[in-house]
């Protein structure tokens, strides 16, 4: 049997090129999408931002006052700040899914702006048929819609992801089976999806900068480094037996928690606080019970009951906290309108895993808590 061919399709700074696009702007301004900066006095985040604001440091769930500070809106700076359309953002993603799922023999939309493809039986498992088809995906999504996509091809889902960050904006990269670890070895273990900023800095301070001083050290280094099972899942990834699964359907197994609020929240942070302490509840309950998920969703009900969610599919599968709070702010944050008073905030983890004589635990969590 050929080795899967796997392809991450990422949409380039996708709500800002669509806010870009829609309203004609030129894209070497910067555009800064997310709640009103009030001239710098404004509470809320930032939702995205165009390359051109990234120049000036201005990142996603930053204070929208930090990114005034940063890069004032005209005509005191050269920013342009825009409040976002999310059903124009939808509508986009509609048009560019439907392109990339009529070429794949399994399609997993990961997020809004991001998509897995199973290619396998499609390129005849021919990588070079691959990288073509990329190509032409790539011409196809532009002329369609106007928008660059960049894409990695792997034969795990890690390997494909890493890769579609490599040549961004605009970029195609290809790892064969057999050049893993030549790909893994030139970047710092922080690219690894799943290991965030403390993971990254506990593992620099044993001296561990790079993926390839972890090939060097070895996975019971990587034990004594940061315990045994973050080290077994690490060194999975590394030796290309992580997950090489496209799931067109997402798993209804689930764990999660809400919170209705006495009354209306009218302040961001009280609305993020709450957030992240639902990770950690939620989290906590995945860690007692052993088992992993690799789907995250938040949701968001504003006064009036009008209710909002936004998920996003992982390469792997986590337990990770850190890693769960970072990614539930960014989908927070691309779905908040700051302007308006908050009733509901969840958190969800889904498409669980647990080892085979722990599989029937998760037949107890099919619904939100």
């Amino acid at each position: 049997m050929p080795e899967r061919i796997l392809i991450h399709c990422d949409l380039d700074a996708f709500y800002a090129s669509v806010e870009t696009i829609h309203h004609n702007l030129d894209p070497n301004i910067p555009l800064i999408i997310g709640s009103d900066p009030k001239q710098g006095q404004g509470r809320g985040i930032v939702s995205t931002c165009n390359y051109a604001a990234r120049d000036y440091g201005v990142r996603s769930a930053m204070p929208i006052s930090e990114a005034w500070r940063r890069c004032p809106g005209q005509p005191l700076g050269p920013a342009l700040y825009h409040r976002g359309a999310h059903r124009l953002y939808r509508r986009a993603s509609n048009r560019v899914m439907k392109i990339l799922s009529n070429y794949a023999d399994k399609f997993e939309q990961a997020s809004i702006d991001e998509a897995y493809l199973d290619v396998t039986e499609h390129c005849r498992g021919d990588w070079n048929e691959a990288e073509a088809l990329c190509r032409h995906l790539q011409q196809s999504i532009f002329d369609d819609i106007s928008l660059s996509a960049s894409f990695g091809i792997g034969p795990t889902r890690v390997a494909a992801k890493m890769a579609s960050e490599a040549r961004k904006p605009g970029g195609i990269f290809l790892v064969p089976p057999g050049g893993l670890r030549e790909f893994f070895s030139a970047h710092e273990c922080r690219a690894v999806p799943g290991i965030g900023p403390k993971a990254a800095q506990l593992l620099g301070e044993m001296g561990v900068q790079t993926l390839e001083d972890a090939y060097r050290e070895g996975p019971d280094f990587l034990a004594d480094a940061f315990g045994r099972r973050r080290a077994e899942s690490l060194w999975r990834i590394l030796d290309g037996e992580s997950s090489n699964e496209v799931s067109p359907l997402r798993s209804r197994k689930s764990i999660g928690k809400e919170h209705t609020f006495s009354k209306d929240i009218d302040d961001p942070e009280v609305v993020f606080k709450m957030l992240n302490e639902l990770v950690f509840r939620v989290t906590k309950k995945l860690l007692n019970l052993e088992i992993t998920a690799r789907n995250i969703e938040v949701k968001l009900r504003y006064k009036g009951f009008e209710t909002l969610s936004h998920a996003r599919s992982l390469a792997i599968s986590l337990d990770d906290s850190e890693t769960f709070g970072r990614i539930a702010s960014q989908l927070l944050a691309n779905v908040y309108d700051t302007s308006r008073p908050v009733r509901l905030v969840g958190f969800r983890l889904g498409d669980l895993e647990a080892p085979p004589n722990r599989q029937s635990s998760l037949d107890t969590f099919t619904e939100e808590e």
